[in-house]
């Protein structure tokens, strides 16, 4: 059977962090009850059933998920149980504030199937962290992984962010290391984005950020470093030990199907792309009224969905392949790889024979290096049927 992600919107926080630009508001406890019950009657109502799938991920995303309790987590993720046909190995993710969870909390959500947890923990020193509108510390880091230890999450990953407001290289540094020497299986660093309309956007001269290059310096000394730990990078800003990867994340990366619950979630099922009205007092509302609570829903032909290969493939380690592009999506690769072939040259791509992928130093420039592809791709060829045989130019 197909395999099917499904990802849980929980859109509150204790706070709202400086650079957040995602869809999450704080809110009091009786609301996290009521939407509790809106997105279980959501779950449990869900049209286009897909009976010929097998949910093999569940993701708890936010917001923080962890701010409405263990209880309502529990009963929604009870809810997909009885929903869904679920695979008996299916990562179940929670993302997690450090300061959100406690040793009880985290054995009880553990017992009803939580599997993978996911702590943003952001910098090691507290004025980052400050300057960030985070409100936890270092030290409720480690106590937060610690807690998942115990409570027996053998699946643990941690979030770091760089390029912060007057970070240096070796203060990036630092704070990686503090991250590994919490032996997380899963590190994902992220560069910091000012994103309109939030507090960081409002005086940005003030901030002091990194160079470019300094960011650069940041991101490849980071790169090494968890390759020399024995973290694997396998997207753009994502390393995981051997085997634990996050399943989640790669569907949307790879093209699998994925089914979206809460309000703002997206949803790509089968050649249906759709998402939810971004707010949570509507959605609530739409549901207990029986309203339409569908924002927008569009049909993704072949030509997209190449199109979407192309600019995904491209942010994972395991690249683009030229076989997949001419028997799956019927397109010539070799614009494509004229583009990929320049970019071998000068050390941002690389081919093993299959499939050509970008280095991390390609990864760096992989906003232009993608755009290229896909202006290629426009010139592109479309084949009747696919060829019997691809040859690959001499690199």
């Amino acid at each position: 059977m197909t395999g099917l992600g499904i990802y849980i919107h929980i859109p509150f926080c204790a706070s709202k962090c400086a650079y957040c630009s995602f869809y999450s508001r704080c809110a009091g406890k009786a609301e996290h009850n009521e939407y509790t019950r809106a997105l279980i009657k959501h779950i449990s109502e869900a049209q286009m059933k897909p009976s010929d799938y097998v949910v093999d991920s569940i993701y708890f995303g936010g917001g923080t998920p962890t701010v409405i309790g263990e209880r309502n987590l529990i009963k929604i993720l009870n809810t997909v149980y009885k929903s869904f046909k679920i695979n008996p190995d299916c990562e179940i993710t929670c993302e997690a504030n450090p300061n959100s969870v406690t040793l009880p909390m985290l054995k009880k959500m553990r017992r009803a199937g939580f599997n993978r947890i996911s702590f943003g923990m952001q910098s090691k020193y507290l004025a980052e962290l400050r300057n960030l509108g985070r409100t936890h510390t270092f030290e409720d880091v480690a106590a937060a992984v610690e807690a998942a230890k115990k409570a027996k999450f053998s699946n643990i990953s941690l979030d770091l962010m760089y390029g912060l407001p007057s970070q240096s290289v070796s203060d990036f540094l630092d704070s990686l290391d503090a991250a590994i020497e919490l032996s997380p299986t899963h590190i994902s660093c992220y560069g910091l984005k000012i994103e309109a309309g939030t507090p960081l956007a409002e005086h940005p001269e003030t901030l002091h950020l990194p160079s470019d290059d300094e960011q650069a310096d940041m991101y490849l000394a980071a790169v090494t470093r968890l390759s020399e730990e024995g973290y694997k990078q396998y997207e753009i800003s994502n390393f995981a030990r051997d085997g634990l990867i996050s399943r989640h994340n790669m569907k949307y990366w790879t093209l699998e199907d994925y089914w979206g619950f809460g309000p703002s979630a997206h949803s790509l099922v089968g050649k249906k792309r759709f998402s939810y009205i971004p707010d949570t007092s509507r959605y609530i509302a739409a549901l207990s009224q029986g309203d339409e609570i569908i924002e927008k829903i569009e049909t993704i032909n072949t030509s997209e969905r190449c199109g979407e290969y192309v600019m995904l493939s491209l942010r994972t380690t395991e690249g683009i392949r030229a076989d997949v592009l001419e028997k799956k999506y019927l397109t010539h690769f070799d614009k494509i790889e004229e583009v990929l072939l320049r970019y071998y040259k000068t050390g941002h791509a690389t081919f093993d024979g299959q499939s050509w992928s970008l280095t991390p130093e390609g990864f760096l420039i992989s906003n232009h290096i993608i755009g290229e592809a896909l202006d290629a791709l426009e010139e592109s060829e479309h084949l009747v049927r696919p060829r019997n045989g691809y040859v690959r130019k001499d690199v």
